[in-house]
């Protein structure tokens, strides 16, 4: 496939897992507290949504490989391309995490056409100075650990979607009384702009500077983290270039 052919089936992909992933969240919801009927903060019914969600997850990071790299979260991209050519830093900017919002902001259109009770999406319920640095921690340790995954088990599939699975549900879980826990500021912007609350001060320093720049700085410090020794000096560096003379007998 030509460069331009992968470059257009990646924006249909990102728009695409977008789109599908705001509304994975919402069906999840819609499983557990209307179809089988859990409390909001029900034992059973969260052991439940947590399972799912890991389901969930495994399942986008199939679509992941199956597609080549499309992606949901424009932290995703932006932390690969960081530390990839200037071209391609330039298509994930202006191409593929438009890709996102857009699909996001499309999915959120839907589920309200559909679901109009079904509430506002994530909430700060901190001052912005606090939900600036919850986002931008979450976004640190999530970012930190996979890129550490991607250079030490990429080639297991199932350990290093596992481990990013568990580490994302649980920071989700960590910040999710906060800022509602989201890392992804392309899902976040789809229900700013059904609400028209996409240019807040809130919205842009919490769920899209504090991120970005969180991301900049785990790529930097995972990069500092996992970079390869320098070539250790040979052992024996020319032990004595002094010829050995032999002993003569008398």
């Amino acid at each position: 496939m030509s460069g331009g052919g992968r470059r257009r089936r990646l924006l249909a992909a990102d728009f695409a897992m977008s789109f599908m992933w705001v509304w994975s969240g919402i069906l999840l919801k819609i499983f557990v507290h209307r179809i089988l009927g859990y409390g909001a903060h029900q034992f059973e019914g969260e052991l439940i949504r947590y399972s799912v969600s890991i389901l969930n997850m495994f399942f986008f990071a199939f679509l992941s490989k199956l597609t080549s790299g499309g992606a949901y979260n424009p932290l995703t991209v932006l932390s690969s391309a960081i530390s990839g050519d200037f071209s391609n830093f330039l298509f994930t900017l202006g191409a593929r995490i438009p890709a996102q919002v857009v699909g996001s902001v499309y999915g959120v259109r839907f589920i309200m056409a559909a679901f109009p009770e079904i509430g506002r999406g994530p909430r700060l319920n901190v001052d912005i100075t606090k939900g600036a640095l919850t986002e931008g921690f979450l976004t640190f340790a999530i970012v930190i650990i996979s890129i550490c995954l991607s250079k030490n088990i990429g080639n297991s599939f199932f350990m290093k979607t596992w481990i990013s699975s568990v580490s994302k549900l649980s920071l989700h879980i960590l910040g999710s009384d906060l800022t509602g826990g989201c890392m992804n500021p392309a899902s976040v912007m789809g229900w700013a702009f059904a609400h028209g609350e996409h240019i807040t001060k809130e919205h842009l320093i919490v769920y899209w500077l504090a991120p970005v720049k969180a991301t900049l700085a785990a790529v930097w410090v995972a990069g500092m983290l996992t970079r390869p020794k320098k070539d250790e000096a040979p052992a024996a560096k020319k032990v004595d270039a002094r010829p050995m003379k032999s002993e003569k007998s008398d």
